[in-house]
């Protein structure tokens, strides 16, 4: 690790060349000695702090980038990246949503066309469940970048989460034109037209979704309970089986319990099978 510190840089800038050479060679260690190391001779200078801030993210230290590029961020207001990544670790890494929102505006400041920042900041308003903020973000992103997936398909979460199905669906299938092979988005198809008591377009989604991955608890169990509300017992009972069969302490406990199997468990078939799983799942546990 120390091997290519044994010249002792003594400035500035032979301090931060070597950080930035550690960094490209993926030494991470190293580069943090030689960036702190940079900023002990120069304290005001923005890319010592920015570039630090990179090698923590990166090492996982991410209160500590957070730091970091704030630094950067007071010396340079007027900048992106460091803006743009303080508010991504806030945003995915600390939960920190408002502090997110602040730095991606700050970003959207220097660059007002970015996609991106418009991005994130729907994102971190849909966590605060503020979605009439989240959609218009989400609407600006989509108007920048109109054949983006993912913009569609947060702005389909936020109209769902909202109970406005219509709009949901709406997003949810121009999100699968772009991507028609996306799990996700087929699965949360299904569970909005499920809402809509529309059950078999929703069990039309989830043999999509299982398509895609056959090995799906999720899917096998919602394909379960469509079948369960359309009275097709036998079609209810394999799925379910099957969703215990990939995830037994989940599916045995909503089998057992969840009000949906009820008239379920007055039937000898059904809970047999349940004592089977039980005991399968006893043994292995």
């Amino acid at each position: 690790m120390y091997k290519t510190l044994e010249c002792r840089p003594d400035s500035y800038r032979a301090w931060y060349e070597q950080g930035h050479l550690a960094q490209k060679q993926g030494n991470d260690r190293e580069a943090l000695i030689c960036y702190r190391r940079a900023l002990e001779y120069s304290p005001q200078d923005y890319w010592a702090w920015y570039r630090k801030g990179t090698v923590l993210e990166k090492l996982g230290e991410y209160n500590e980038a957070v730091a970091s590029y704030d630094r950067a961020c007071n010396l340079k207001l007027h900048n992106y990246w460091s803006w743009y990544q303080q508010g991504f670790i806030c945003l995915k890494e600390l939960g920190r949503y408002n502090q997110a929102i602040t730095c991606f505006e700050s970003a959207l400041d220097y660059n007002p066309d970015d996609y991106w920042s418009r991005y994130r900041i729907g994102e971190a308003w849909s966590n605060l469940q503020e979605y009439n903020r989240a959609i218009t973000y989400f609407d600006s992103a989509i108007a920048m970048r109109p054949n983006d997936f993912w913009a569609y398909y947060r702005l389909a979460e936020a109209y769902q989460k909202q109970g406005k199905l219509d709009p949901a669906l709406l997003n949810f299938d121009r999100a699968l034109t772009l991507k028609p092979d996306d799990f996700w988005a087929w699965y949360q198809k299904g569970i909005v037209l499920q809402q809509r008591d529309l059950l078999l377009d929703a069990i039309n989604c989830y043999q999509h979704a299982l398509l895609i991955n056959p090995r799906s608890s999720l899917v096998h169990y919602q394909l379960a309970c469509g079948y369960a509300r359309q009275n097709k017992v036998n079609w209810a009972i394999c799925f379910i089986e099957k969703a215990i069969n990939i995830n037994p302490k989940t599916y045995l406990e909503l089998a057992i319990n969840d009000p949906l199997w009820s008239g379920y468990r007055q039937k000898a078939g059904f809970m047999k099978l349940i004592k089977v799983k039980q005991q399968e799942y006893r043994a292995i546990n």
